[in-house]
């Protein structure tokens, strides 16, 4: 079943369950794929949504951590129930020996010599592991692999 698909029916779930923190989640994801196919003018593939989920995690994440140092815990609260929720349409996520292992495929893929060769090395990475791991971190990992 296609990403959308999926979407669409948990969409429907949520409604019968009358759960409206998860219904508002998905409302938000499908509006936020929807605005992208809208404004690129073309019909989103499971990794193009893929892609729309993670940046939607991201912004949660990077909102609790403003919200926690603010001390307003029920805010953060809402929004790590939204990133539990976009977490269930998202890929399984790869483990830290798996990271590893795609990292140093990479670099030998790409023929990297040094740090130069790291827009390399994503580029070989990101189809790989979007959405399925921290794109920072993974950064992180190739910049002390290629020193």
């Amino acid at each position: 079943m296609a990403l959308i698909d999926n979407l669409k029916e948990e969409q429907k779930s949520a409604m019968r369950a009358k759960d409206k923190a998860r219904l508002g989640t998905i409302r938000l994801a499908l509006a936020a794929i929807k605005q992208r196919e809208v404004d690129e003018r073309i019909t989103l593939t499971d990794d193009d949504i893929i892609a729309v989920l993670t940046k939607m995690v991201k912004q949660r994440r990077d909102s609790v951590a403003q919200f926690e140092s603010a001390g307003r815990q029920d805010l953060a609260d809402a929004e790590k129930l939204e990133i539990t929720v976009l977490e269930d349409f998202m890929p399984q996520p790869l483990s830290e020996e798996e990271v590893t292992a795609l990292v140093d495929n990479a670099i030998t893929e790409s023929e990297a010599a040094g740090m130069q060769d790291m827009g390399k090395v994503m580029g070989v990475l990101k189809p790989q592991i979007q959405g399925r791991a921290d794109m920072g971190k993974v950064s992180g990992l190739v910049r002390s692999k290629l020193a």
